[in-house]
């Protein structure tokens, strides 16, 4: 029976690993980029925020930058998930993927914390990284939806930058929202419960970490897609959101996924949704 058991223990191990090295993907880059992996851009007690950076040749002079944000409920998920970024290399940005704290190690508002320190990083790194700061794009699906706009929409709101200060002039130049978490107490999820945690019966800290309260007039342009036939995150989330923008008078671009669920659509919705953005990205100035 021991044998048994001992069995079935190194197969469980030995499927778990497996899945493990599925989700780690090698970033394809062009030919003159150069990638610095792993790179400390905060540090919490014992945990370390590390980022991975893929920079374009500094002969073209100083770059845009998207900062990448993975998904996963804020519980899962890792930076070494994400790839497809093919077509911000085409245009000479430069990529910026990031991990952040997940809710096992720190709930709410930890991982907005370590998204700003992301962003403040870059900025205060922007010369030697041959970046241009006033070229930021935050960028996330999901969990990192809700990252990238609160990233983005908080500008030169400080109140959780405490492991970051020193900059005063924090902006990025546009937000790119997939289907991400516009209002965290709207979103009826244990995924949102255990993120924030021993706050969860707190609606007004609740609303502090919610993207929707911090639209203004000044706020920068956004991005959104979403499917409306997303059964994790509602559809509505994002209505709500771009109804917030036009009330704002906030530039905003909102693509529809007809049928579209939870990030899951066909390789060629995929591929209009990625003309978009750039095109997107165009049009509000962040590259010619």
């Amino acid at each position: 029976m021991k044998k048994i058991l001992s069995f079935f223990l190194i197969v469980s191990v030995g499927v778990a690993q497996a899945q493990e090295e599925e989700i780690k993907k090698k970033v394809v880059y062009p030919e003159g980029f150069t990638e610095q992996l792993n790179i400390v851009y905060t540090k919490v007690n014992d945990w370390e925020g590390k980022m991975d950076l893929y920079l374009p040749p500094k002969e073209k002079g100083p770059s845009p930058v998207v900062i990448n944000i993975h998904g996963g409920g804020w519980n899962k998920g890792n930076k070494e998930s994400q790839t497809g970024f093919t077509s911000f290399f085409k245009q000479g940005y430069a990529v910026a993927n990031i991990a952040y704290r997940l809710s096992q190690v720190a709930t709410a508002p930890a991982a907005v914390e370590d998204t700003r320190c992301a962003l403040i990083y870059l900025i205060k790194n922007a010369k030697q990284l041959n970046i241009d700061p006033d070229k930021i794009v935050i960028m996330g699906g999901s969990a990192g939806g809700h990252l990238a706009l609160m990233g983005g929409l908080l500008g030169n709101d400080s109140r959780f930058d405490t492991n970051c200060k020193g900059v005063k002039d924090v902006k990025v130049a546009a937000i790119i929202d997939k289907y991400g978490i516009t209002e965290v107490l709207a979103w009826n999820s244990k995924s949102a419960t255990q993120w924030l945690g021993d706050k969860a019966g707190n609606a007004e800290f609740a609303k502090s970490v919610s993207p929707i309260y911090y639209v203004k007039k000044n706020s920068p342009p956004v991005f959104i897609v979403h499917g409306d036939a997303d059964p994790i995150v509602p559809y509505q989330q994002s209505v709500d959101l771009k109804k917030k923008l036009d009330e704002m008078g906030v530039k905003n671009k909102f693509i529809t996924v007809e049928g579209g669920q939870h990030g899951k659509f066909d390789k060629e919705k995929n591929s209009e949704v990625n003309r978009a953005i750039i095109d997107f990205l165009k049009e509000v100035g962040v590259h010619k």
